[in-house]
């Protein structure tokens, strides 16, 4: 790596020199433009629309448009005598918790190594700092630009992060932030089973640039002659749908599956935010249910009418009828018995 700027840490009364190092890089496979028929670099030139001629990079200045065809021209003594008190150093401002700074207005990543005999100092804020679990806010000039940065460690190396000015920031203005929409906790509670069943620990080496991984394949492809396969399909989105309830569902049984996770068992397994709304549905359409059947039985009996009590009353009295005749058998047979005895 190459550094791109030297300065110092400024510490309290410590300063710490220190080189600052890109610590990330673009990995887009650049091209050039070319002439089509015969690969010849397209190259432009420099000219001024006022005179026609074609400038060096030495007769260029900086030109600010102030409207109405007016511009103000500054040069380098102009840029020079701009007060950049910060123009050597990174200025330790104050130390904050890291939640406490919105990510939004991280910018760009820099290393910072130690220079010379600052490597005791150096290793002094980088263990204070990791001890404190928060990360130094800072000011910097880089580029004849003042920049607000943030000082953290990460892998044992101390990580600038330069941020936007809040000003930079824009503000949201979007038609939907003002609209009245209502949320039924069925559908946050199915939305949050999705949330849960996709949970993990992030790896960001799991995490492929497969665009880039086909484009270098065609290269290869035509740097070798041979026959450019195609890449294979992506499976295309599922269509939109209507019911929200049942695209979230979809959605939690298809995180399962792809986790290798059995779908849900009814009636198994314990009770979740959806199985419990559900349970709570059922409950109240009980006393509904058991109301309805015991109308539809007492319906039912008024129906049969008279005629069923007929069919009733008619083994009644045939057990009346037969009750005298059973009498009569018993006191009978001891009358017979006597008779027989004489």
């Amino acid at each position: 790596m190459r550094a791109i700027w030297k300065g110092a840490v400024s510490f309290g009364l410590v300063s710490i020199a220190v080189k600052l190092y890109s610590a990330t890089e673009e990995k887009d496979i650049r091209f050039h433009q070319v002439h089509r028929d015969d690969g010849g670099r397209i190259r432009y030139k420099r000219t001024c629309q006022v005179c026609g001629e074609e400038v060096s990079y030495d007769d260029i200045a900086k030109g600010y448009d102030i409207g109405g065809g007016e511009m103000v021209i500054l040069t380098d003594s102009d840029f020079a005598e701009l007060p950049l008190t910060t123009s050597h150093a990174i200025d330790v401002l104050e130390f904050v918790p890291a939640e406490q700074v919105d990510p939004i207005l991280y910018n760009k990543a820099y290393f910072l190594e130690p220079e010379g005999a600052a490597t005791k100092p150096y290793v002094l804020l980088r263990d204070a700092l990791a001890d404190s679990e928060r990360v130094a806010i800072v000011k910097v000039a880089l580029r004849q630009r003042e920049q607000l940065a943030t000082l953290r460690v990460r892998e044992g190396v101390l990580l600038l992060n330069t941020m936007l000015w809040p000003d930079e920031v824009r503000t949201p203005d979007f038609g939907f932030l003002d609209e009245d929409l209502k949320i039924r906790p069925p559908e946050l509670a199915m939305a949050s089973s999705l949330i849960d069943s996709m949970a993990g620990e992030f790896a960001p080496d799991a995490f492929t640039d497969d665009y880039r991984a086909a484009l270098q394949e065609v290269i290869d492809a035509k740097v070798e002659g041979r026959e450019v396969v195609q890449p294979e399909e992506v499976e295309e989105a599922p269509a939109a749908a209507v019911d929200l309830m049942a695209a979230l569902k979809a959605s939690v049984e298809r995180a399962k599956a792809a986790r290798g996770e059995e779908p849900e068992r009814a009636g198994g397994g314990e009770p979740t935010p959806i199985t419990s709304a559900r349970s709570a549905q059922k409950a109240a359409k009980a006393p509904a249910k058991k109301a309805a059947e015991k109308k539809a039985t007492a319906k039912k009996a008024t129906g049969a009418g008279a005629g069923g009590g007929a069919k009733k009353a008619a083994p009644k009295k045939a057990a009346e009828k037969a009750a005298p005749e059973k009498k009569a058998a018993k006191k009978a047979a001891p009358k017979k018995a006597a008779r027989k005895t004489a």
